[in-house]
């Protein structure tokens, strides 16, 4: 039989997650709070572009490399003749960017209640971030590439060698920065685009808008319905675990 967490443990786990929300809260609104935040800025991005990368992979397109910049931004690169659904697909792949950071965080934050669970889901986190590295982050001398490395080498090391309350204390933190990353962007997700490496490209709502013909207000606020109905019920089952 497999045993549950008591109403106690689960306790403990969402008082920790909501003193990583308001942590996170706190240093946006404080001076230098973003500095502080700044790794973590960095792996929203890594998170927001996989998921366009992923998706166009899964769709029948080619995920090129993914490239990182210092200042927090980054695209993914990808390729199809044709994707799987059409335009549908083009949509899906660029919605799949900012809903990338909020399914992680979610399965982060559900998967933090049992112990097992982290350290396989921890693990996998490791694994997808060596893959990243070795596959797709590019060019090999670059700030995106050392940054990736770093990450890869950290949580490996936490998921390997780190007890089960760093492991469990680092699955929930990261959850609650890739969900937070999501919010941070809201600006462009209401926009039709925004500027990266010099180079103007569209926003992925407006992407979107494109191929489904969805104003990019309405594309921008499903987003982040979605996102808070994800962190709703994320919430709901560490509350509820140990029915």
């Amino acid at each position: 039989m497999e045993n549950k967490p008591s109403i106690a443990t689960n306790s403990k786990h969402i008082i920790w997650i909501m003193v990583f929300g308001l942590i996170t809260i706190i240093l946006w609104n404080v001076p230098g709070g973003m500095l502080i935040l700044y790794p973590f800025t960095i792996l929203g991005t890594w998170f927001h572009e996989m998921g366009h990368g992923l998706t166009a992979e899964i769709l029948g397109g080619n995920f090129i490399q993914l490239v990182l910049f210092a200042d927090g931004s980054g695209y993914a690169q990808f390729s199809y003749d044709t994707l799987f659904l059409a335009n549908l697909g083009k949509a899906m792949v660029a919605a799949g960017g900012p809903l990338g950071p909020t399914i992680a965080g979610s399965l982060f934050i559900i998967s933090s209640v049992n112990l097992r669970a982290t350290k396989i889901i921890l693990f996998l986190f490791a694994v997808l971030l060596i893959v990243s590295v070795v596959i797709w982050v590019r060019p090999i001398i670059s700030f995106g590439f050392a940054i990736s490395a770093i990450f890869a080498f950290v949580f490996g090391w936490i998921s390997l060698y780190g007890k089960d309350g760093l492991k469990t204390i680092t699955l929930q933190f990261i959850g609650i920065q890739a969900i937070a990353s999501v919010y941070q962007s809201i600006g462009y997700l209401y926009s039709s685009g925004g500027v990266v490496d010099g180079r103007q490209f569209s926003s992925d709502t407006q992407i979107i808008a494109e191929n489904i013909f969805l104003p990019v207000w309405f594309s921008a606020s499903m987003i982040l319905l979605i996102s808070a109905i994800a962190v709703f019920y994320s919430i709901k089952f560490v509350l509820t675990r140990n029915k």
